[in-house]
């Protein structure tokens, strides 16, 4: 296993804060992911990553599926092995998707097991990623035809550059298993 190169840890003031957020982490998840973990270094950036993603877990139209797919596959291409697992396992043990169904997304994501509609959204998520120049009016337009508003298009894309972010944090401070803070 890796040794991450900074071990985080949180100066006395600010530890009842960093406390009641992994409390209620823990008790959401059974346990606090170590890509969290990192986060308690900077406690302020750690309330605002979690205020981020319960955001996305109550989002009224894109479905958990949707998010959990565009963050697998962005962290796929980003070689992030703590992310790949972390969605993997949400998919498949929480999302009823198999390895064979993330398999095939990771080929093509047109293979990704969601929706028409939420394909569309997750190509326009994963080319702001890839090549944001790419981005079309048009590819705007059939995702707004698809039924997605303008905040739906935006959070799609946001989720996806914040998972881009969070995995180049993890990868620069070697923080790529679930373990290494022990």
């Amino acid at each position: 296993m890796t040794t991450a190169l900074i071990n985080p840890t949180v100066n006395s003031e600010d530890q009842a804060k960093v406390k009641a957020i992994f409390d209620q982490v823990e008790a959401q998840m059974g346990f606090v992911p170590d890509g969290l973990k990192l986060y308690s270094i900077s406690p302020p950036l750690l309330e605002s990553f979690v205020g981020n993603v319960g955001y996305f877990m109550t989002h009224k139209t894109l479905s958990p599926e949707l998010l959990a797919m565009i963050r697998y596959l962005i962290s796929n291409d980003a070689h992030c092995r703590f992310c790949i697992d972390f969605n993997a396992s949400l998919l498949i043990n929480k999302l009823g998707k198999s390895q064979d169904q993330l398999n095939a997304a990771t080929e093509n994501p047109d293979n990704s097991p969601l929706t028409s509609n939420e394909i569309i959204l997750l190509k326009i998520a994963l080319a702001s990623i890839e090549n944001p120049e790419k981005v079309t009016k048009e590819d705007l337009d059939k995702a707004r035809a698809a039924g997605y508003s303008d905040r739906d298009l935006f959070d799609a894309v946001a989720i996806a550059a914040n998972n881009k972010a969070f995995t180049h944090l993890l990868r620069t401070f070697k923080v790529e298993q679930q373990g290494v803070f022990g």
